[in-house]
């Protein structure tokens, strides 16, 4: 029942991301709400997908997405050219800004995962 949860979740964030990018071209929601949003979407999909809680997943994520905006630092996407959808995941651009989004992000999903257990406990 809980991995239904998260894989609904996931649903509703994808839908929210691509929401985002298509038809947001703001200066705050597309450049900022969509990092923080990403990293909760991909921690949801993996709880969605995956059959045991992962005890550092949180951390992993925001690792992985420190390590997409560096790759953007080095101009990887550049190996990516002709493959639309690896240049959009991989990004094109570095911005510290981001690694900051994907932080509040992972503080987020830490926050949720508290509420989680302080459920879990009272329940018992």
């Amino acid at each position: 029942m809980k991995r239904k949860y998260y894989l609904l979740t996931f649903l509703i964030l994808l839908i929210t991301e691509f929401f985002i990018a298509i038809y947001i071209h703001d200066m705050f929601i597309r450049p900022y709400i969509g990092d923080v949003l990403i990293v909760i979407l991909m921690y949801t999909f993996i709880r969605g997908i995956h059959q045991k809680k992962i005890k550092f997943l949180p951390i992993y994520l925001l690792l992985v997405a420190i390590v997409v905006e560096i790759a953007q630092y080095f101009n990887l996407a550049v190996n990516f050219q002709g493959n639309i959808l690896m240049s959009t995941i991989i990004g094109r651009t570095f911005d510290i800004k981001d690694i900051y989004c994907y932080l509040v992000g992972t503080v987020i999903i830490l926050m949720w995962e508290k509420i989680e257990l302080y459920k879990v406990i009272s329940n018992a």
